[in-house]
């Protein structure tokens, strides 16, 4: 390729081999990849080897190949952008969508064009890039409730086994993680404080992963479909609660393998939430309206056995 064919790098902190590859910064990266695609300009992404191993790195970027150089959001600072302007000298370079701190620093200095966001001086503050990216495909959010303890079980405890292929499937999953406790703390800001409050962030999820017992129970009693794994083995109380309940989605040790777990994933997604919300209905009624009986019927007449 010749230096008067135009291409571009595009480039950011999630560039760097210790750079952060954080939504917004992608975002931004998703809005000037759409303005280029428009406009038929051809460009390149390097990305951090840390972030995908698999897609085009800084190091390998070859110089002469490109005529311009966009960096793009986050702060203009630091040696990591100052050798950017070394290695790229003959390459115009753009910085856009970014926050100057110091203009007069030399990772600012080193671009011929720079479009911040937010600089000093009187100038407005500009719109950020994320804000304008294309709309994005929403994915399910998984709860994932899991226990690494209950050591009554001895022998019979796989829950590392289980928590390690959880983990694992999910990690390939194309959905939205997010690690959940059923441990209660009015101290640590970071855990719920009450059943009350942790219920409220289940009933927003999509379905629930769990080897917990009460991971099954508090998803059912949100509505919110339940992938169960009981990681004791030979089944234990998860599984007897399932049973208890009537709910399917539940396997043991030995039904741990990737073709059951996207076979129940794609129930709890579909007709799961229909007998999820049944399950719902069920647990909040009352004795008077069809609610099932547990154990607080022989609690009462024991209660009373001595009147």
């Amino acid at each position: 390729m010749t230096r008067s064919a135009r291409k571009v790098l595009l480039t950011g902190w999630f560039s760097f081999l210790h750079g952060e590859a954080t939504a917004g910064d992608v975002l931004a990266l998703h809005r000037v990849r759409a303005v280029l695609d428009h406009a038929g300009i051809p460009y390149d992404v390097a990305w951090s080897p840390g972030y995908r191993a698999d897609a085009p790195h800084l190091p390998e970027a070859a110089e002469n190949s490109y005529s311009h150089l966009v960096f793009l959001c986050g702060p203009l600072h630091g040696p990591q952008i100052e050798e950017l302007h070394t290695r790229f000298r003959s390459c115009v370079r753009i910085a856009v969508g970014t926050s100057v701190i110091d203009a007069t620093s030399p990772a600012v200095r080193g671009f011929h064009h720079v479009f911040p966001r937010d600089a000093p001086g009187d100038a407005p503050p500009v719109r950020d890039l994320a804000a304008g990216a294309p709309a994005v495909t929403a994915t399910p959010v998984v709860g994932v409730i899991l226990t690494h303890g209950q050591g009554e079980y001895g022998q019979a405890r796989r829950h590392d086994e289980v928590a390690a292929e959880l983990t694992r499937w999910l990690a390939s999953k194309d959905c939205a993680r997010l690690e959940l406790t059923t441990r209660l703390d009015s101290h640590d800001w970071r855990l719920c404080a009450t059943p009350e409050q942790f219920e409220s962030v289940v009933r927003r999820l999509d379905v629930v992963v769990t080897d917990r017992l009460h991971g099954l129970v508090v998803a059912l009693r949100a509505g919110v479909p339940a992938l169960a794994v009981d990681p004791v083995e030979g089944g234990a109380k998860l599984s007897a609660q399932a049973r208890a309940v009537d709910w399917p989605a539940t396997l043991g040790v030995g039904q741990l393998h990737p073709d059951e777990l996207e076979r129940w994933w794609r129930w709890c997604l579909t007709s799961g939430r229909a007998l999820a919300e049944q399950r719902r209905r069920e647990f909040l009624g009352t004795p008077a309206h069809g609610a099932a009986a547990d154990a607080t019927d022989a609690l009462l007449k024991a209660l009373s056995a001595g009147d």
